[in-house]
């Protein structure tokens, strides 16, 4: 099967109830998250049916660094490898805006954290832990030069690992 995967405007009604379908429909148990920040992305079949989603936002503690904040496929589409798609297509983006990291994590997931370990992100332990008390963290260094991200502080920059 041939799927397409679109960059879209959240700033349109309709694509923001497309994500809001897609998240309820992909993620059942968890509380739709606010699309109207960041970069967001639809994969939909060659028919136009909408079966994959994903987030990409500024981080909130790293000033050079993307946070992959939700992902989703629909059950009936999953296996066809969008997962590692839209990951694919977060880091392309990522690298554009000249960011040199990006980070997220995984909740009892071992599906996503494959996914992430296949598209060479990494498991790492984080300052200031931001998710639930049993998630994993990854992230993955983008940029060509190999330096630390720089934390967000109180007005001043500091190299954090």
């Amino acid at each position: 099967m041939k799927f397409y995967t679109r960059c879209v405007d959240t700033r349109d009604s309709a694509t923001r109830n497309v994500l809001l379908y897609l998240q309820k429909k992909c993620l059942p148990s968890d509380k739709p998250c606010d699309v109207l920040h960041g970069h967001w992305w639809i994969v939909y079949t060659s028919t136009g049916i909408p079966v994959a989603f994903a987030g990409m936002a500024r981080s909130s503690q790293w000033l050079d660094a993307g946070y992959l904040c939700r992902a989703g496929v629909t059950p009936d589409y999953t296996g066809n490898g969008l997962q590692k798609r839209l990951i694919r297509v977060r880091i392309a983006k990522a690298k554009k805006l000249n960011w040199n990291w990006l980070v997220t994590d995984t909740t009892a997931n071992p599906a996503s954290s494959n996914s992430l370990i296949s598209q060479g992100f990494r498991l790492y332990e984080p300052s200031v832990p931001w998710a639930y008390k049993h998630s994993l963290y990854w992230r993955l260094n983008i940029s060509k030069d190999k330096h630390r991200a720089i934390q967000r502080s109180r007005g001043k920059k500091v190299k954090a690992s």
